[in-house]
């Protein structure tokens, strides 16, 4: 495809995309709050995490019940953090927003925290589909070797620790320290938790820890065993979902321009997996040609704006691209 003739598809997208947005906010003239909106979903998400918390504290819901809840809650807070990472919420009022970049960091522990990920993620929309994208490379991006793929996707600092290698020779000042201390105090504990946790079940397998445990380190693991269901394993059930969907639907190598970036995911395949990361795989191309628009407003043109990529030509549900590491190839 001739530059030309990416920057005219390109053109169309984002038109369909703007009239699109237009349309709904005319529709809705609510939409004009939009600090108020977003104040409200982290407030009420945040409400919801803490209150299917106490419930299975109460035992009146059961854990795997909690997790999943959790978990589907846990991914409005990836949509605001990203919004965030945008400005869409209180740009002239700091405190404000970054009070509910907090937020949605406790609520998904298991990530850097959103001031450092705003920098790599900006980064993200200028190399996108190439070795310098941190951010996708982070999450299994371009990884072909199944297994290595599926570590990363899962847990987020083996992964970092088996590519750090890697990414050193590869991309630009990339920092392993940087990273890692993106974590801290937050992600830093919500690892020690789930490994402390698992090693311990580990090691009960074969031993008998509880007899030989003082107290104190037996309630310690019971606030541990606690904080896995109502945080640590909604998270990893919401992570792995995203990490999948977000790894699969961004190209990487062959990609010239915004138009080859990504694919879109609407196989039935990724359906379960959307339930967990808010329909990410069917509507974050729309990001990538406007980024400075919220993540519910997306939702709402999706099917639209999606009709209008397919007859654009974008790529849906591209299964060679995924078992081939990402990579874009010209149709011929």
């Amino acid at each position: 495809m001739t530059d030309t003739h990416a920057k005219q598809k390109i053109r169309a997208i984002i038109s369909s995309i703007r009239a699109e947005d237009a349309k709904i906010r005319a529709r809705f003239p609510v939409l004009a709050h939009q600090n108020t909106i977003g104040l409200l979903l982290t407030i009420v998400s945040f409400g919801m995490m803490v209150g299917l918390g106490y419930l299975y504290f109460l035992d009146a819901i059961p854990a795997w019940l909690c997790i999943i809840l959790a978990a589907m809650v846990a991914s409005i807070s990836h949509e605001l953090e990203h919004d965030l990472i945008h400005h869409q919420y209180f740009s002239k009022t700091p405190l404000i927003q970054n009070a509910m970049m907090f937020i949605v960091w406790v609520m998904r522990p298991n990530t850097i925290n959103p001031w450092y990920r705003r920098k790599i993620h900006l980064h993200h929309h200028i190399t996108s589909g190439t070795q310098q994208d941190l951010e996708e490379r982070l999450v299994g991006n371009g990884i072909k070797n199944p297994f290595l793929r599926g570590l990363v996707i899962v847990d987020g600092l083996l992964g970092l620790l088996v590519n750090r290698s890697t990414f050193n020779k590869e991309i630009k000042d990339f920092s392993f320290t940087k990273v890692f201390n993106a974590g801290l105090p937050i992600t830093t504990a919500y690892f020690i938790v789930l490994y402390t946790t698992l090693g311990y079940h580990l090691v009960s397998l074969f031993y008998p820890l509880a007899s030989l445990l003082p107290n104190i380190a037996l309630s310690t693991i019971n606030v541990f065993e606690f904080l896995m269901v109502v945080l640590v394993l909604p998270n990893i059930v919401r992570s792995t979902s995203l990490n999948l969907v977000t790894s699969s639907m961004h190209y990487y190598g062959g990609v010239n321009n915004l138009y080859e970036q990504t694919q879109i995911l609407t196989s039935r395949w990724f359906s379960v997996f959307h339930l967990f990361c808010f329909n990410f795989g069917k509507t974050h191309t729309i990001h990538h040609y406007v980024p400075n628009q919220p993540f519910y407003i997306r939702q709402f043109i999706s099917a639209k704006v999606n009709k209008v990529m397919k007859e654009q030509g974008v790529r849906f549900n591209d299964f060679a691209s995924i078992k081939n590491a990402n990579l874009y190839q010209p149709e011929h």
